[in-house]
């Protein structure tokens, strides 16, 4: 839902009414959850989250997931994961909401000035208060999730029961030990990025084009994709999508969905026909074969995405 909210500042980000037959079309397709942030157009994705979704399900039907840690207000606690701002986050995100619960609150980074046991235990009275069902987590490095874990499990609290961290074709470096961490922790993978911001189904070229709104404003992007590799791993996306007659961005998220651990990608869409593909490619099969050709270009890379 990052790609929805009036007003925003992001030239990409669709308003409401834009954003509507997108998320009707998710509906229809059988998609039940919902994932955004209280930071995403500060604000307006959470908004615009909240009435799309009251005209198309059921609270029981549906699944919110909302985040907390980035700076929403002036000051030192407008941002973190203090308890004071925890407690002042979760109440804010329910407003612009308009529901009395989320499904999954999750914490968007990890905060190194707040000691976890803090953090921890202010998620746990979010939940016992009724204003989260579960909590999740997203990208912090794998010791890191572990300590989160085993606080909680000492104080006879609420653990984590899923990681949204970074994970595509182009960056893989989650398979060393946040995966199998999850995986052996019966923790639900939930990737960010699953194509990678666009540069998968082909909205930048090698030589520097940019083919979208979004690759021409989004420079996170040139942060977290600018390695001499990653258009190898690209080209080979496209050869088999050719192959296929299928898109690339089928191919990508199919990769995804073989990927053991991997619950749910994290989908971003601005048009109806990126949800087709995603809902297609749910659907499609990949043989050894295919898998192996499409890893075979990749080279390990410094960690991206944690900060």
């Amino acid at each position: 839902m990052m790609s929805f909210g009036n007003d925003s500042d992001r030239p990409w980000v669709l308003d409401e009414d834009a954003a509507e037959p997108i998320v009707r079309a998710a509906v229809e397709g059988g998609v039940n959850f919902f994932d955004t942030a209280d930071t995403y157009s500060h604000g307006a994705s959470e908004v615009a989250t909240g009435r799309l979704l009251d005209k198309m399900l059921t609270r029981d039907e549906v699944v919110v997931a909302t985040k907390v840690f980035m700076p929403m207000t002036p000051g030192e606690n407008g941002a973190g994961l203090s308890r004071k701002h925890i407690l002042s986050a979760i109440d804010a995100s329910l407003q612009r909401l308009g529901m009395e619960y989320v499904d999954v609150y999750q914490i968007h980074r990890w905060d190194n000035r707040t000691p976890i046991e803090e953090t921890m235990g202010a998620l746990e009275d979010v939940v016992r208060a009724g204003k989260a069902r579960y909590i999740g987590a997203s990208s912090m490095f794998a010791w890191q999730f572990a300590k989160a874990q085993r606080v909680a499990e000492r104080a006879g609290g609420t653990p984590f029961v899923s990681m949204q961290n970074h994970y595509n074709l182009l960056y893989r470096e989650e398979e060393r030990e946040m995966i199998p961490q999850c995986i052996d922790q019966g923790v639900a993978v939930i990737p960010w990025s699953p194509l990678a911001r666009g540069v998968l189904a082909g909205n930048r070229g090698r030589e520097g084009e940019r083919r979208t709104t979004r690759a021409n404003t989004d420079q996170f992007t040139d942060y977290l994709y600018s390695h001499p590799s990653d258009f190898d791993v690209v080209d080979r996306v496209t050869e088999i999508a050719g192959e296929r007659g299928v898109s690339p961005a089928q191919i990508a998220l199919a990769w995804l969905f073989h990927k053991p651990g991997v619950t749910a990608p994290i989908v971003g869409a601005t048009k109806v026909g990126h949800l087709e593909d995603a809902l297609a490619a749910e659907q499609l099969k990949l043989d050894d074969d295919e898998i192996r050709r499409l890893e075979e270009p990749y080279v390990p890379h410094p960690v991206l995405g944690h900060f």
